[in-house]
């Protein structure tokens, strides 16, 4: 089973340049389980391995990193060092994530396929949160607020992927799916941040707007009220990049590493 099992950081702040607003998140792209989280897991650990390949957004760490290296000015990047079946920390920890209906919150309780991963046991699922979803928020927020004090705005860059084939938790999956969606929020992604996005990923095939995924992700302190935090996700279609479900990088990866260069060199 290609799960890694780890006891160390939870999350990785790799700093850009002093004057640069970006932020790079790449909240999904690794597949470590620590022993406290597995333990409750009902997989097996092929299950597991299936699905965590159905499940994480592979290479996308390594997308970003690229990028950043060749931007003309460095991005700075915020990386999940976990898998997003530990905690997802871009969903609500609340009512307010739609997600809790196929019980996939902040805490996933089932699987992409609708099976049990772990039982509803409140008392774990706190747990969870408290150990790892409150300070992975609380870092992300430090860094947006130690940004905007520095340079006055900042513009996080979610880095996704996505398969071609809708899986069956998927509340949108019938919407189109193109090569790359862009996820755009009325408050925080200003015209200017939308347009530079469609003209660097243009490249890599038809674009769309929030479908099937939608909205950005924004540190709950500044969502809704700081618009001098903008921010956009980058849903990248996963045939487009990689041998799906969760396989190899192909040649694909140069033109999305290419694009998201161009992105962060157009609003840096």
């Amino acid at each position: 089973m290609r799960t890694e099992d780890t006891s160390g950081p939870r999350f990785r702040v790799t700093p850009g340049d002093a004057g640069s607003p970006v932020i790079l998140h790449v909240p999904h792209g690794a597949r470590a389980i620590p022993p406290s989280a597995r333990e409750r897991i009902v997989l097996d650990d092929d299950e597991l391995s299936r699905e965590l390949d159905h499940l994480t957004d592979a290479h996308t760490g390594l997308i970003a990193a690229r990028a950043a290296h060749a931007a003309r000015t460095a991005p700075w990047t915020f990386a999940n060092l976990l898998s997003r079946l530990v905690i997802d920390p871009e969903r609500f920890p609340d009512d307010r994530e739609e997600m809790r209906s196929v019980g996939m919150g902040a805490v996933y309780l089932r699987t992409s396929h609708g099976a049990v991963l772990r039982e509803d046991d409140p008392v774990h699922v706190e747990d969870l949160l408290a150990r790892h979803y409150r300070p992975y928020a609380a870092a992300m927020t430090d860094l947006v607020r130690a940004r905007l004090a520095e340079v006055g705005h900042v513009v996080i860059i979610d880095v996704h992927s996505y398969p071609s084939a809708a899986l069956p938790y998927e509340l949108h999956a019938s919407d189109n799916r193109p090569a790359v969606c862009l996820g755009v929020d009325p408050f925080h992604t200003p015209e200017r941040l939308r347009d530079a996005a469609f003209d660097a990923f243009a490249r890599c095939g038809d674009l769309d707007v929030n479908t099937p995924f939608a909205g950005c992700y924004v540190p709950l302190e500044h969502y809704g009220t700081v618009r001098e935090v903008s921010a956009l996700m980058v849903e990248i279609r996963r045939d487009g990049y990689l041998v799906e479900p969760g396989g190899e990088p192909t040649a694909g990866i140069d033109t999305v590493v290419r694009a998201l260069t161009a992105l962060v060199d157009a609003i840096s």
